[in-house]
């Protein structure tokens, strides 16, 4: 990604504060950060750019991290007992790494060494049935036994009992918001069981209280670490069937347990098996799925990462982007659409994206997709 950060490599703490002051930016996301370095080679270089690619983009403003604002957040992580790894470094999991585009910088506390076991990831209903709390805690306990590391979401119902029910074999609990402001407040106690026994994560800001935006967020990030995800309980377009999707397209095993007809909690995996998810009674059912591809690298399920060559590209013209804004409306469109219907070379489509994308004014959509913002 960035010959500062090749896999195996370890940033000095200049470094991991620029990559800090980039990804916390105005706008910039694990998307435009991976542009932003294809095409300057460092953080740094590419904070000096920012404001020239903004105003390309049409803002007039960009609000760029401080070095003080990153210097403070780095700072309270510390004395949390956490730290930040970068995407490349040796401790950042390696199905996280391998999914598509992956935060640049994740906050982690605990026992590290566990982020690079296999993962198994459980969620499901906030309000959950007792039976399916049962079954939850019964399921990460003997999966978790059978030497993988359990991964949640550290809600109420089901991910509260996953990680109860593996917290003896190894549990990673991810966090919408910071490390800051673990949520909900009643799982607190949890939370500190985890992140002395387990490891509990994040890529938002230290003191970031959630959003609903933030959840799928997270949702990606508790697939992304796992080669497979199990839902116990889940209503109908629930958080867990967001969980279960982004799985699917990152190439992950899909499992979820039936339920009754009459119960709401069961109308989500019930439609999840219709769909294809294995169906799991026992932890033999997860475990047997599992074995043939562990230790296998994954692949996407038909989602092209941006492989463009952007370092080299000569900047585009404001005929280029008047073509590619044309292009783009309300519906997401994949980059590629863009690139064969105006003809463009595809690094400098894909810059006037970035451009956009600093500037605000475009939505980015699982798939690759973008939408111009209306608003």
């Amino acid at each position: 990604m960035e010959p500062e950060a090749g896999v195996g490599r370890h940033l000095d703490d200049r470094q991991r504060l620029a990559w800090l002051r980039l990804i916390r930016t105005e706008n910039v996301g694990p998307s435009s950060f991976r542009a932003l370095i294809n095409r300057f080679g460092s953080a740094e270089a590419a904070l000096a750019e920012l404001p020239e690619l903004a105003r390309k983009g049409g803002a007039r403003y960009i609000k760029i991290s401080s070095q003080e604002d990153a210097e403070m957040e780095m700072e309270a992580v510390s004395r949390m007992g956490a730290c930040f790894i970068a995407l490349g470094e040796r401790e950042y999991p390696p199905l996280l790494a391998a999914a598509n585009y992956p935060p640049p910088l994740i906050a982690a506390k605990g026992n590290l060494e566990l982020l690079r076991q296999p993962m198994v990831a459980m969620v499901g209903a906030r309000n959950a049935s007792l039976a399916g709390i049962k079954m939850a805690e019964r399921l990460a306990r003997e999966i978790g036994g059978q030497n993988y590391v359990i991964a949640s979401g550290l809600a109420r119902g089901i991910d509260a009992a996953a990680h109860h029910g593996s917290l003896e074999t190894g549990t990673v609990g991810v966090l919408a918001g910071g490390l800051g402001k673990p949520y909900p407040p009643e799982n607190r106690p949890l939370f500190q069981q985890i992140s002395d026994t387990g490891v509990v994560l994040s890529e938002m800001p230290f003191g970031w209280a959630p959003r609903a935006r933030d959840f799928p967020r997270r949702n990606r990030i508790v697939a992304g670490l796992s080669y497979g995800l199990l839902v116990v309980e889940a209503a109908d377009r629930s958080g867990s069937l967001i969980s279960a999707r982004l799985a699917n397209e990152m190439g992950r095993l899909v499992f979820a347990i039936p339920g009754s007809p009459l119960d709401p909690r069961a109308a989500g995996t019930n439609k999840l098996l219709k769909q294809g998810a294995i169906l799991v009674t026992n932890a033999d059912d997860v475990l047997e799925a599992l074995s043939p591809i562990v230790g296998k690298p994954f692949t996407t399920d038909g989602i092209e990462e941006d492989t463009a060559e952007l370092s080299d590209a000569p900047a585009p013209d404001d005929d280029e982007r008047a073509r590619v804004l044309e292009a783009l409306g309300p519906t997401p469109v994949l980059v590629d659409e863009i690139i064969r219907h105006t003809g463009m070379h595809p690094a400098r489509a894909h810059l006037i994206v970035l451009e956009l994308d600093l500037a605000g004014r475009i939505e980015r959509h699982s798939g690759g997709a973008v939408s111009l913002l209306t608003s």
